[in-house]
């Protein structure tokens, strides 16, 4: 199964609602909070080319946000790429 990181914030609900689909998935993302390391926020940016939050990798796979993790949920593409 492939890691699954996750930017995030504390305040964030998106954060919270990603988090929760990935754990009715059987998956528990690594949290890296750019609120408590503002050079995340940049690492973050660089690599998803977006400012909010959260941002979703599977492995070297970039999802985007919850919006697109739940799109890519109810088109049947999570689980493969959580299996692959």
């Amino acid at each position: 199964m492939p890691t699954v990181i996750m930017y995030t914030t504390n305040w964030c609900p998106y954060c919270q609602r990603a988090k929760q689909l990935l754990q009715s998935k059987g998956v528990t993302a690594t949290e890296i909070n750019i609120e408590a390391d503002p050079a995340k926020r940049d690492e973050m940016m660089q690599r998803s080319g977006r400012r909010t939050v959260p941002q979703i990798f599977i492995g070297d796979h970039h999802v985007g946000g919850f919006d697109d993790l739940a799109a890519l949920d109810r088109q049947g593409g999570l689980m493969p790429l959580l299996q692959a």
